[in-house]
């Protein structure tokens, strides 16, 4: 039984104009254990799918159709009280900034302590025993005497450590963790990215990684999927999406990763920008930009089909496949 379910998920911004969806029926699912990646351009709706599920869209958004399940229980329906009890104690989540998530009034002991003894019947002294066990777990040295300093006395690397403590702290079978690499430089990412593995390993929870680095996805998840103006357009296993690539979009964010066993004067890039939501082109929304688009990608929406080892959205894998003789080839410019 997967412990995520995310249905048909529709979500929208009313305002004074009409009304932008910044996801647009997207569904899938993450295992008891599993990885699952989400990756995408800056505004492809993968923060807005993490704060749908863990209850936090900011007003006016709203979630206007589809279910989220969280162990077969409908949770996208709840008040804020109900949310109150399922946030932290059955869902955790990691925020890209670790500085803004934790408040800088309080020592990390006094936070992770408030954090355990609301979701968990321990008393004071048991709540600080397993707060700095959770330290100790996400590698933070002489976690005895680190457990009263304040956020600031902290480096980047080591708050995200915390924060990661932090969303432990109730043993949530799922965590959310939005970009929890970009804000650091590269080795402390290569230690995050380790630790949260090792995590998913010991305390068997599942995480839904939201990041625009391929190279992170690679190197952590079990299965991606790839976001672009607000659908999924490619999901599959992590290994059959980097290194079979059946939707365009997907082949081209592949493409523009440099290799170092290959010289190259210069890289590749994707021509063109995602639409604003309140320019969603008809028919595939990737077709303005796409270098093997036909007729029926500007008519048609695709939805996703299989596709090899992946599920793409892309009509070149339809069952009914149209003429491949291309209307237009938009080639892919190299900078």
């Amino acid at each position: 039984m997967s412990l995520l379910q995310v249905k048909n998920l529709v979500v929208e911004f009313p305002h004074r104009r009409g009304t932008l969806r910044a996801l647009d029926d997207i569904s899938f699912d993450i295992a008891p254990g599993e990885i699952l990646g989400v990756v995408g351009e800056s505004g492809a709706g993968k923060s807005i799918t993490g704060a749908a599920i863990i209850g936090l869209l900011d007003p006016p958004g709203r979630i206007a159709s589809g279910h989220i399940l969280l162990e077969g229980e409908r949770i996208d329906n709840l008040g804020f009280e109900q949310w109150r009890l399922i946030r932290g104690k059955r869902i955790g989540s990691i925020f890209q900034d670790p500085l803004t998530s934790l408040n800088p009034l309080y020592t990390i002991g006094q936070q992770l302590v408030e954090t355990i003894r609301t979701h968990l019947p321990l008393s004071l002294s048991e709540a600080r025993k397993r707060a700095i066990s959770l330290l100790k777990d996400t590698g933070i040295a002489a976690a005895e005497q680190r457990i009263d300093h304040y956020p600031h006395q902290f480096s980047g690397g080591m708050r995200q450590r915390v924060v990661i403590a932090l969303a432990l702290a109730a043993e949530p079978k799922l965590i959310v963790a939005d970009e929890p690499t970009t804000a650091l430089d590269v080795s402390i990412q290569a230690q995050i990215i380790t630790l949260l593995k090792t995590i998913c390993r010991q305390h068997g929870a599942a995480v839904m990684l939201i990041t625009h680095d391929m190279g992170v996805i690679a190197e952590t998840c079990d299965r991606v999927a790839v976001l672009y103006a607000g659908r999924i357009v490619e999901i599959g296993p992590v290994h059959a999406v980097i290194n079979h690539p059946a939707h365009p979009y997907t082949a081209g964010l592949m493409a523009a990763i440099p290799e170092i066993t290959q010289e190259r004067e210069r890289l590749h890039q994707i021509d063109g920008t995602m639409p604003r939501l309140n320019a969603i082109p008809p028919g595939c929304a990737y077709h303005p930009r796409c270098p093997k688009i036909f007729a029926k990608c500007e008519i048609e929406r695709p939805d996703l089909t299989p596709a090899g080892l992946t599920r793409s959205a892309c009509w070149l894998h339809a069952s009914n496949p149209v003429s491949p003789e291309p209307v237009k080839q938009v080639p892919v410019r190299e900078i």
